[in-house]
């Protein structure tokens, strides 16, 4: 399950919830290309990045970036939002990789960012809203 998977997709999630069925999830910054600086060296689902995927990763950061939002802080968080997801398992490399996702799920993200993502077309009208 991924950024993408989350923004296109939603019939996952709404039926682990209806059936009450929590999700541990994995991955969240897509095999780094939320947590890097795409660059062309990016990675998405294990391989190089796709253009157009890489495009849509860039309009994602300039949102966050006019709220003065870590693009990273904005991926943890919205896989966090929906009420299927209990857990979430962003992957750490380095020791101090686990203290900066932790202040990424701690970030205050603006209500408003959401809602930009969303009149932009980059995640789901649907698409659950972190608090």
């Amino acid at each position: 399950m991924t950024w993408g998977d989350l923004t296109g997709k939603m019939e996952f999630l709404p039926y682990c919830f209806e059936y009450n069925i929590g999700i541990i999830l994995g991955g969240a910054y897509n095999s780094g290309i939320l947590a890097s600086d795409l660059g062309l060296a990016s990675y998405y689902d294990y391989r190089g990045t796709p253009p157009e995927i890489l495009k849509k990763a860039r309009r994602i950061r300039d949102v966050c970036a006019r709220y003065n939002v870590p693009l990273k802080a904005a991926a943890l968080q919205f896989v966090l939002a929906h009420p299927a997801v209990k857990s979430v398992i962003p992957g750490s490399r380095y020791p101090e990789h686990v203290h900066e996702n932790a202040a990424m799920i701690q970030y205050d993200i603006p209500p408003e960012l959401w809602d930009d993502l969303r009149n932009e077309g980059l995640i789901a009208e649907n698409a659950p809203t972190p608090l």
